[in-house]
C-alpha cells in the first residue's frame, strides 16, 4: 500500500480499464502536422512512467473551413500509419491512448480558407479583431462537420487507438455552438438548450458509430469566467445531457479565451482552482468525471478517495516529471521533479507557436535528442554557485559520471530562489530546490555551503572544468537621491527577511517587483508600485499577467506609471512623471529596478588563460529560471 491507492488504483472509462486515475489532458504540441519521431517520443516516455491515459493535443478533422499549420491532421486514410506508430508506443508500456479530435476553433482562430474572417456558430466578434465578424456556417457545412469528424474517428479505430476526445471546451467552435453568448441560429443547431447542444450529441454519435469499441470523452468547461459567459449553474444543466448522449468520461474545466489564465492556471492561483466546479458537475452525472488545474498528488488522493471526481488530469505536471506515477507507486514522492506552474515553455511556447517544452525539465520535447549518455571520461568538476544553474549542471554533470562539488558563498542551496520563494503562490520554486537537494544526494556531488570561491581559489586548480554559475546581483542606480537611506532595500534583502513598515513603494514595475507588491499587499501592507513603462509586468507571459493585474487591483496595490523615481526623501518617494513630480508618502522603499551578472569570476579566469571554463546562467545575462535550467542542462550534457 501507498499514500495513493486510490489515485493508483484501476479505473473504468466505458469499455477500458486504466492502470491509474493518473490522465495525461490534451495539450497542443507544435510539434508538426503529422505524427512524427519527436512526438512519439514524448507520449511514449509519459506512458512508460505510468500515466493511465494519455489524451493527444487537438487533431484536425476538416481543412474546408480552417487551416492550423500547428496541429496534426486526420484527413485521409494516409493518417492511419502515423497514428498506428503513435499507438503502438504507448501500448508497448502499458499506457492507453486517446486521440482529440476538432470540428475546428471558429472565432478563436483563424481566417477561412479564401476569406478574411473565421467561420462560427453564429455571425459573432472575431476573437483576433473584435471589429469584423465571423461567417456563420449554414446547416448543410455543420452536417459536413459531423460527417468528416465520424471520418477522423473511424481512422482513430484503424489505427488502434482505445479513445476518441471531442474537443470541446473554452470558447472553440464546438463551444460556440453550446454556449448562448455566441449562439444565436434559428436552425435546429440554435435557439433552446437541447438545441445548442445538438451540434456536440451530433458528434458523439457520429463517434458511436464510426468506432463502436472505443471509449468517449468530452471536455466541458463549466465557467467562463467572462460577461455573458457560461457559469455553473449552466453547465450542470448541460452535463446531464452530455453525459446521456453516450459520453463515457466528462473533463471538466474553466476558461476562455477572454479569460485565457483560467485554461491554464499560474502559480499565483494556487492548488487545485477548477477542482470544485469538477465536483459540482459529478454530483448530477453517471458518468466518470475528471479534474484538472495543479491538482497535486496529495489532493488528487483525496479527490479521488472522497469521490469528489473519478480521474485527474496532470499535464503539466507529467511535462515536468513523466515519471510522476510510477514515483508515486514506488512510494518516492519527494523524487517528483515538481512542476512549478510558471507556464514559460508549455504554454507559453505554444502561444508563440513552437514546440513544448518545460522550464524544469529540459528533456521534455527532446526525449531522444537529450538523452544521457555515461562520459568517456570522468572528470573532476567544480561549479561554482548553488543556485538554479549550478545545481542543474552539478546534477547531470554527475549523472554522466563526473565527481562533482558545488561551491556557494551562501548557506542554503538554491541562490535567489530560495528567497524569491517565500510567498506561499511561489512554493513550488521551494519545492524544486529541495528535489535538487535530494538529486544531488544520491549522486557524487560535494555541497560547499558558506564557502566562497575567487579566482585564486585552489579548488579551481584541481577541477578539470568550471562551471561557473555565479547569477546576478540587483542594481542599485546611484542617480537616485537617498537609494542610501536605512529604508531603502532591494528586492531580494526584502525576501531574505529585510523589516518593511506599512506604506511600501515598490520602485520597478518588473515581474521581481511585482511579485514583492502582491506578496506584501496579501500580508496587509499598503502597496503602491513605480514603474516608467506605461504598463507593468511587461515582461511576463500574458497567461501569468492576467492573474497577476487582476489580483494586485483585488488586493489594492496602487499602480503610479509613467513615473520615475528620483529621489527617497522624508516625505517619501519623490517620482516624476507627465504631470510633473508626484510624492508618495512611504515607510519603506524596495528597489526592483532589475538585475546584471555577476560576472567578476568568469572575466578573471578568463583573462588568466583558462580555458576550462563555462559561465551559464544569470552570470551570463539575466532571464527566468526555465532559461537558466535548460542551458546547464545542455552545457553539463557536453562535458
Amino acid at each position: 500500500m501507498t499514500a495513493y491507492d486510490h489515485l493508483l488504483s484501476p479505473g473504468t472509462i466505458g469499455p477500458l480499464t486504466t492502470r491509474n486515475r493518473i490522465v495525461l489532458p490534451p495539450m497542443h504540441l507544435e510539434y508538426g502536422t503529422t505524427i512524427n519521431d519527436r512526438e512519439l517520443a514524448y507520449y511514449a516516455a509519459r506512458s512508460a512512467g505510468g500515466a493511465g491515459l494519455l489524451i493527444t493535443g487537438t487533431m484536425t478533422t476538416t481543412e474546408a473551413f480552417e487551416v492550423n499549420e500547428g496541429w496534426p491532421k486526420v484527413l485521409d486514410d494516409s493518417s492511419i500509419p502515423g497514428l498506428r506508430r503513435l499507438a503502438d508506443a504507448v501500448h508497448a508500456s502499458g499506457g492507453l491512448i486517446a486521440g482529440q479530435l476538432t470540428p475546428g476553433s471558429g472565432r478563436v482562430g483563424g481566417p477561412e480558407p479564401g476569406r478574411s474572417v473565421p467561420v462560427s456558430a453564429s455571425p459573432t466578434p472575431w476573437l483576433a479583431n473584435p471589429s469584423q465578424t465571423c461567417r456563420a456556417l449554414s446547416t448543410e457545412e455543420v452536417e459536413l462537420l459531423v460527417t468528416r469528424f465520424g471520418e477522423a474517428a473511424a481512422r482513430l479505430a484503424a489505427a488502434g487507438f482505445d479513445a476518441v476526445d471531442i474537443h470541446s471546451h473554452t470558447g472553440y467552435l464546438l463551444d460556440q455552438f453550446m454556449s448562448a453568448q455566441w449562439n444565436q441560429r434559428t436552425d435546429r443547431y440554435g435557439g433552446s438548450l437541447e438545441n445548442r447542444l445538438r451540434l456536440a450529441v451530433d458528434l458523439i454519435e457520429a463517434a458511436r458509430r464510426a468506432a463502436p469499441g472505443l471509449a468517449i470523452t468530452f471536455r466541458l468547461t463549466v465557467d467562463h469566467h467572462m460577461p455573458g459567459g457560461r457559469r455553473l449553474a449552466d453547465a450542470l444543466e448541460m452535463a446531464p445531457l452530455i453525459a446521456a448522449a453516450g459520453v463515457d468520461l466528462l473533463m471538466v474545466d474553466d476558461g476562455a479565451f477572454e479569460t485565457v489564465d483560467w485554461i491554464f492556471p499560474p502559480y499565483y492561483m494556487g492548488d487545485a482552482p477548477l477542482l470544485a466546479g469538477a465536483a459540482a458537475v459529478r454530483r448530477v452525472v453517471d458518468v466518470p468525471v475528471m479534474a484538472t488545474g495543479n491538482i497535486t498528488p496529495e489532493i488528487g488522493e483525496r479527490a479521488v478517495a472522497s469521490g469528489e471526481v473519478d480521474f485527474i488530469g496532470m499535464g503539466r505536471a507529467l511535462i515536468a516529471d513523466p515519471e510522476l506515477p510510477l514515483k508515486l507507486a514506488a512510494g518516492q514522492p519527494e523524487d517528483i521533479r515538481p512542476c512549478i506552474r510558471c507556464n514559460q515553455l508549455c504554454v507559453g511556447n505554444v502561444l508563440a507557436k513552437i514546440p513544448v517544452g518545460c522550464a524544469v525539465n529540459p528533456v521534455a520535447g527532446f526525449e531522444e535528442e537529450r538523452r544521457l549518455v555515461p562520459a568517456t571520461t570522468a572528470k573532476r568538476i567544480a561549479v561554482v554557485g548553488a543556485g538554479p544553474a549550478g545545481l542543474e549542471a552539478a546534477r547531470v554533470a554527475a549523472l554522466r559520471g563526473h565527481t562533482v562539488d558545488v561551491y556557494d558563498r551562501g548557506e542554503h542551496t538554491g541562490g535567489v530562489l530560495w528567497p524569491a520563494a517565500t510567498p506561499d503562490f511561489k512554493r513550488e520554486l521551494r519545492r524544486m530546490v529541495t528535489w535538487w537537494e535530494g538529486q544531488l544526494a544520491d549522486l557524487p556531488v560535494t555541497l560547499h555551503l558558506g564557502h566562497d570561491i575567487t579566482a585564486d581559489s585552489p579548488e579551481l586548480a584541481t577541477a578539470d572544468e568550471v562551471v561557473v554559475a555565479t547569477g546576478s546581483v540587483q542594481v542599485m542606480p546611484r542617480s537616485i537621491e537617498g537609494i542610501d537611506r536605512e529604508n531603502v532595500v532591494d528586492v531580494l534583502q526584502f525576501h531574505e527577511g529585510a523589516p518593511v513598515g506599512h506604506r511600501v513603494v515598490v520602485a520597478g514595475g518588473g515581474l521581481s517587483g511585482a511579485d514583492a507588491a502582491l506578496e506584501l499587499a496579501r500580508e496587509g501592507h499598503a502597496v503602491t508600485v513605480v514603474e516608467m513603462a506605461d504598463d507593468i509586468a511587461r515582461d511576463m507571459l500574458v497567461v501569468n499577467r492576467i492573474t497577476l493585474l487582476r489580483q494586485l487591483a483585488e488586493e489594492g496595490v496602487t499602480l503610479l506609471t509613467e513615473h520615475a523615481v528620483e529621489a527617497v526623501t522624508d516625505e517619501g518617494v519623490l517620482a516624476r512623471g507627465p504631470e510633473g513630480p508626484v510624492t508618495v508618502p512611504t515607510d519603506t522603499v524596495i528597489i526592483a529596478l532589475g538585475s546584471r551578472p555577476r560576472t567578476t569570476l568568469a572575466e578573471e579566469l578568463h583573462a588568466r588563460g583558462a580555458t576550462n571554463v563555462h559561465p551559464v546562467g544569470d552570470c551570463v545575462e539575466p532571464a527566468k529560471v526555465g532559461e537558466a535550467i535548460n542551458e546547464a542542462y545542455v552545457l553539463a550534457a557536453s562535458l
